[in-house]
């Protein structure tokens, strides 16, 4: 009986694959068979009853009912999933069903008689799996100048379950500040519903920098089951942000002295944008200020430091426009101003300026000026003061005290003469002016002045001596040398340049003399006669240039010595002379005219 069931229920299986006698087929022993649906959810407990065999099936082929051979579809599980008793029919779990491993089981049932009945099994879906995102957590980027609505693929929560207890929706649980984003979704063929992650506004990674959202999948279930997944989201940096100065002015005071390299002060910008949009570099604007590169920046700390020699005199004030740019693509800057302001050490002497009061602003006085009289005018200056007028003090050495300072009011110093001068005693004068700062140390200047004393004509010419005496030959010729006459003034100039002439008096004979009235020589003008005068007075003046002039007389006695050219005459033929007798021997009794004496022997 066993084998009988057996062959028949090959036959039954074989006979819907065709074939007839032919080699490898199977002979068909049963044409018609009966179909036995039967609906178990996957969630009943093991031993739950799922249904009979031959229930309902009454029409006059059908089964004889039990007892039933049971022969499983190859592949279907019905000897491990279901118990059925073949002498009742009845058809039980026997273990815990699982649509989404097994939706369904075939067997069939092999009455005594009557038709055999095809047993299908149907798994019904319950709502036992959540929807599952293939990972825990999924990154992914944005520009930060994303347009609104630009849309990035998120990986789909898949639900095991089928129809409403599939994947339903989605939502964003948390994470989403400022309701930057959203979702949409879209179901395709395959059954899966798609997610796209969305931009609701406007990106800004330097307020946002990332966000974490917490997207959750839900079913249709009652309640729904859900599943979770984390996104994470980068905002790409975009160079929107320029550099921000944290000051827009920076003060800093640098003394005059400072050396090269000396640090003056740091400016410091920040900018919101990241990598090398945010990396910011600092320059000065040449073309707007510091030209001469007094100063330098360093492009990466802002240390501004100084970069050649300040001097305060030259400029006290330094206006700089520093520059801080990002690197990026398109790089952006901004600008700040930096005022410098240089302090004045004591690097500088004052500086003496003097004004002659002469007529030509030459340095001279004349020897006639008096006491209390202008000589020079001086004003002293001090390049470290930034009055017109320095605080300096101001002395005056040198002039054997005939020189002298004054002042009014400690601002213009006038050298004044303070003694007589005399050119002839003393022609000229060294002073020196020497000025010194209040500064510590105090700095001073010196500054020498050679002056000069000019003449007037306070000198009369002077002769070598008082009276000349001369010796001439009373035969000499006209123009024959007697005697050179000099005379010395003291002045100088046209106040010394001496002229020379005779002065014709009654009693001398100058008419027989000529003088040279440059070099004072003296010569016989005409014949001279010794008997007429034997020892001719002369006067000779001497005349400065001067205005007015001066002069000085000196006397020449010229000595005519005589020849033998005239023979002795008495004035008178008679001479009547008395003698005492006792006049001595040699005693002179008569002195005629002529120097003719007669002597007593």
């Amino acid at each position: 009986m066993s084998l009988l069931w057996l062959l028949l229920m090959i036959c039954a299986f074989s006979g819907d694959s065709g074939g007839g006698g032919g080699p490898g087929g199977f002979i068909r022993l049963a044409a018609a068979e009966h179909v036995r649906e039967l609906e178990v959810s996957e969630g009943v407990p093991i031993g739950h009853q799922i249904g009979f065999i031959g229930e309902f099936v009454h029409d006059e082929n059908g089964d004889s009912g039990p007892p039933y051979l049971i022969v499983p579809v190859p592949g279907s599980a019905v000897d491990t999933d279901l118990a059925i008793d073949h002498t009742t029919g009845e058809i039980r779990t026997k273990v815990a069903l699982d649509r989404e491993n097994r939706s369904s089981y075939s067997l069939v049932a092999i009455p005594l008689s009557g038709e055999n009945v095809r047993v299908v099994v149907r798994v019904l879906d319950e709502n036992d799996n959540a929807p599952t995102f293939p990972t825990p957590i999924m990154s992914i980027e944005f520009p930060e100048n994303t347009p609104r609505d630009v849309k990035r693929t998120l990986n789909p929560a898949r639900d095991a379950d089928l129809g409403r207890y599939n994947t339903q929706r989605y939502s964003i649980v948390s994470g989403n500040v400022n309701n930057a984003f959203r979702l949409s979704s879209h179901r395709e063929r395959d059954g899966v519903l798609y997610l796209d992650l969305q931009i609701n506004g406007f990106l800004d990674r330097e307020t946002t920098p990332a966000y974490s959202l917490v997207v959750e999948a839900l079913d249709g279930g009652s309640p729904p089951l859900r599943g979770q997944m984390t996104v994470n989201i980068t905002i790409q940096d975009v160079n929107d942000n320029q550099p921000i100065f944290n000051q827009s002015r920076y003060f800093a005071t640098v003394p005059e002295n400072a050396t090269l390299g000396t640090t003056v002060l740091q400016v410091y910008a920040t900018d919101q944008d990241a990598g090398e949009n945010g990396q910011v570099e600092y320059a000065i604007n040449r073309r707007q200020s510091d030209k001469e590169q007094m100063f330098r920046i360093d492009p990466a700390t802002g240390l501004i430091s100084v970069n050649k020699p300040l001097d305060f005199e030259t400029r006290e004030l330094h206006e700089l426009v520093v520059v801080a740019k990002d690197r990026g693509m398109q790089p952006l800057e901004t600008t700040a101003f930096v005022s410098i302001r240089v302090t004045d050490v004591n690097d500088n002497q004052p500086i003496i300026n003097v004004i002659f009061l002469s007529d030509d602003a030459t340095p001279k006085i004349s020897e006639s000026a008096q006491p209390g009289e202008f000589v020079a005018r001086i004003s002293v200056n001090d390049p470290d003061s930034r009055t017109e007028y320095a605080n300096v003090n101001v002395t005056l050495s040198g002039g054997e005290g005939h020189f002298g300072l004054t002042t009014r009011d400690n601002i213009i110093y006038l050298v004044i003469v303070s003694l007589p001068l005399d050119r002839e005693i003393k022609p000229n004068y060294t002073l020196s002016v020497i000025a010194t700062d209040t500064g510590n140390p105090p700095l001073h200047a010196a500054k020498d002045i050679f002056l000069t004393v000019t003449d007037i004509n306070d000198n009369a010419p002077e002769f070598e001596k008082d009276v000349y005496h001369a010796n001439v030959m009373e035969v000499a010729d006209p123009g024959t040398s007697v005697i050179q006459v000099t005379a010395v003034d003291r002045d100088e100039g046209n106040n010394s340049a001496i002229v020379y002439s005779l002065l014709d008096t009654p009693d001398t004979h100058s008419h027989w003399f000529q003088i040279d009235s440059h070099s004072g020589l003296i010569t016989t003008r005409a014949h001279i006669d010794c008997e007429t005068d034997p020892v001719p007075q002369l006067i000779v003046m001497a005349q400065d240039n001067g205005r007015p002039p001066l002069s000085s007389t000196g006397t020449v006695l010229v000595t005519i010595h005589d020849v033998n050219d005239n023979e002795p005459i008495f004035d008178q033929s008679f001479y009547n002379v008395s003698v005492a007798e006792n006049e001595s021997k040699g005693r002179c009794i008569l002195k005629p005219t002529g120097n003719i004496e007669i002597p007593i022997f």
